[in-house]
């Protein structure tokens, strides 16, 4: 599938690691409140990336409308899991989650289910995000 994304995708995409990174650095200087914050957004991000799964089939309900759908439901409820997990696992669960969700788009781009523009973007994404993560679950005690 081949479909360009927004101008904007790439800045915003890009911007949205900024609380990854800036929670992980208040985790790695002894912030006490910050692995907490860390954990919900790294949730609220999980959460809305299985969204875009939903989005995809209300676009094309024919194209493996089950598999979205699951797809869309887990990342949201591994998030739910993490946050009541304690901290220094649901940040692990976390970022293994988005890990998880990015290989498994990248067989729906494979199969022409995904504009590979998207999991570029996704990729680079993934990599900040998952990387604070689980740098900030082997730090936290």
């Amino acid at each position: 599938m081949q479909i360009a994304l927004p101008p904007l995708a790439w800045p915003l995409g890009l911007a949205g690691l900024l609380p990854f990174l800036g929670l992980l650095v208040a985790v790695l200087l002894g912030q006490v409140w910050a692995a907490g914050a860390l954990a919900a957004y790294g949730a609220t991000i999980l959460s809305f990336l299985g969204a875009v799964h939903w989005g995809l089939m209300l676009a094309a309900p024919w194209q493996a409308a089950r598999t979205r759908l699951v797809g869309g439901v887990l990342p949201s409820l591994l998030a739910w899991v993490a946050l009541l997990a304690p901290v220094r696992l649901g940040l692990g669960l976390l970022g293994l989650g988005m890990i998880a969700l990015v290989m498994v788009e990248t067989v729906a781009t494979r199969r022409g289910l995904l504009p590979m523009a998207y999991l570029r973007l996704r990729w680079v994404l993934t990599a900040g995000a998952a990387t604070a993560l689980l740098a900030a679950s082997f730090t936290v005690r």
